[in-house]
């Protein structure tokens, strides 16, 4: 019995040091839930730009520039921004819609472009730069290891610089209290740059041939990653613009995730179309209604027309 209790008795005690571990791992395997937070993955770029561009308008009897501006291009404030007080601003509405607005004929074609365009724009934030300068320390420092992650504060306003596409690059005019991180997905709309003509400080018009790399704009409606910021600069607030008057803006776009689909805008076009939308202002918001004017954009006329 001595024989066989001594072995029997050693076999089990290295056998049992060896399975209940095991089964204690597949346990704490089995249970173990991990608190990191799963990264969200990132919209892919833009492969097509949102584009600039104009429709064209056959004038028909008794039309005059004002009108045809606030029939078409829901322009109320035509007479306002171009008068005849100051020659130069009609002067120069002439030279862009093509034709002399004192002299016109039933069936001249005229070519119409949205006043103060917004644009609205997704991707990743590369760069932040604050408006204020930082605090100098005293010295001696005494480095002490934080985990705390700093951010700049933004509420008063910070200059981002956030890359569309693989080639392209915009900068911000942004004003928030959200945290700011680069690589962080940012969502906006923002106010295009418009063309400079001297002496026509208000000129409603942007540049068609102006490349968006590099451009400084105004953000509105704007979002980072998942929370969209409630407190932000509201569109019709960026300066000059003529959202309260028009009762609405333009809105220059591309379908798809990475763009439009994210305002949910029932637009039915394939993706990667470039769109050129009215937004109503509803107390303070841009919103789309149906049987408000869509256009798409034609590369081959180089005109929007009618989606």
């Amino acid at each position: 019995m001595v024989l066989l209790a001594v072995p029997t008795f050693i076999y089990g005690t290295h056998a049992g040091s060896g399975i209940i571990p095991s089964v204690t791992n597949m346990f704490y395997t089995l249970s173990n839930v991990s608190n990191l937070p799963t990264p969200t993955p990132l919209p892919a770029f833009l492969t097509t730009l949102p584009q600039v561009g104009s429709i064209q308008y056959t004038v028909g009897e008794g039309d005059n520039c004002d009108a045809v501006l606030a029939y078409r291009m829901h322009m109320y404030s035509a007479s306002e921004v171009f008068s005849d007080a100051n020659a130069v601003t009609v002067k120069q509405l002439s030279h862009d819609v093509g034709q002399d607005c004192h002299r016109l004929q039933p069936g001249m074609v005229l070519t119409l472009s949205p006043q103060y365009p917004l644009v609205a724009l997704g991707g990743v934030l590369t760069k932040i730069e604050g408006s204020t300068t930082r605090q100098v320390l005293p010295t001696p420092l005494i480095k002490v290891p934080s985990k705390e992650d700093y951010t700049p504060d933004c509420s008063n306003g910070c200059l981002l610089t956030v890359r569309i596409n693989s080639n392209v690059s915009v900068r911000l005019n942004v004003q928030t209290s959200l945290a700011l991180h680069p690589g962080a997905w940012i969502w906006t709309q923002a106010m295009l740059p418009r063309k400079s003509i001297p002496g026509f400080s208000n000129y409603p018009y942007a540049d068609p041939t102006a490349s968006l790399n590099g451009k400084t704009l105004q953000a509105c409606d704007f979002q980072v990653n998942d929370t969209h910021d409630d407190n932000s600069v509201s569109c019709s607030d960026l300066n000059p613009n003529t959202i309260n008057v028009d009762g609405g803006a333009w809105l220059l776009g591309v379908t798809g995730s990475n763009s439009l689909d994210h305002w949910r805008y029932p637009i039915h076009a394939s993706s990667g179309t470039q769109i050129m939308i009215w937004l109503e202002n509803d107390n303070g918001a841009l919103r789309y209604h149906r049987g408000d004017p869509i256009y798409r954009y034609d590369a081959i006329s180089q005109l929007y027309v009618k989606l």
